[in-house]
């Protein structure tokens, strides 16, 4: 999925499938998507064997795909989370509970198929005040189509607040191009499963029995950070379809997921 600049992932992916290449021995390729959507109309299709997902986006894709399997997510993944943020001109600040005072505010949320940028902000925003986003706010929330782009519209003040997934802030504010003193985190939301990696099951018939379990161990072995930077994560785990039940379940009740 194109969760962050489609540039740079570009860039970031080729030693990633080229490493791949030359561990199993088969030509590995990266196919940038347009947006979230499309990523899942190119795995049902065919068009990939392999594709990295968020939760809201594997669950899609997995449904869409009898016998597609989630086979690797990040050390991170099962526990991952999501940060709302504000332009400091707000005077919001960080607070444990739920940021009531956005209401009014001019809110972004990031892809309209994000997990950690819709789906379980969404999810929170109706657990915490009884409606749903549209009801909740007085202004109309938007869907920026990333988190990078959620960050630049807040920094730039065109929105007053937004949710981003926690690792794009974190990134961004570690290489400069966040400043968390105009961007503020004023609120930490609780955990969910995201990002997974998912096999398509043409990858056996194509090259043989046993090859998705072969590539699950290729890529669970990385421990070159160069290589995981792409993600980015520290490591890879495996996964099972299982541990996304509850993503599966949100997006049901949110009318996400037939």
């Amino acid at each position: 999925i194109p969760d962050q600049n489609s540039t740079e992932l570009i860039e970031k992916f080729k030693p990633f499938s080229d490493h791949l290449s030359q561990v199993l021995g088969v030509p590995v390729r990266y196919v940038p998507a347009r947006d979230y959507q499309a990523s899942v109309e190119m795995f049902r299709n065919g068009d990939v064997q392999l594709a990295w997902f968020g939760g809201l986006t594997g669950v899609q894709a997995r449904a869409a795909v009898p016998g597609a399997s989630a086979i690797a997510q990040g050390a991170a993944d099962p526990t991952y989370y999501s940060y709302f943020i504000a332009n400091a001109s707000t005077g919001l600040e960080k607070s444990d509970d739920f940021p009531m005072g956005i209401e009014d505010l001019a809110f972004t949320f990031g892809s309209e198929s994000s997990t950690s940028g819709r789906l379980m902000p969404e999810h929170f925003i109706r657990e915490a005040t009884g409606k749903a986003p549209s009801d909740f706010f007085s202004k109309p929330v938007s869907f920026s189509g990333s988190h990078d782009k959620t960050c630049e519209l807040v920094a730039s003040g065109q929105f007053q607040a937004g949710v981003v997934n926690y690792k794009v802030y974190d990134r961004r504010v570690a290489e400069g191009t966040t400043d968390p003193n105009v961007v503020r985190v004023i609120w930490q939301t609780p955990q969910f499963a995201d990002y997974n990696w998912t096999a398509h099951p043409s990858l056996d018939a194509t090259f043989g029995a046993g090859f998705t379990m072969k590539l699950q161990k290729a890529m669970t072995d990385i421990s070159d950070p160069a290589l995981l930077a792409a993600l980015p994560r520290e490591k890879l785990i495996p996964a099972s379809n299982a541990e996304f039940e509850g993503i599966r379940e949100v997006a049901v009740q949110l009318g996400m997921l037939r």
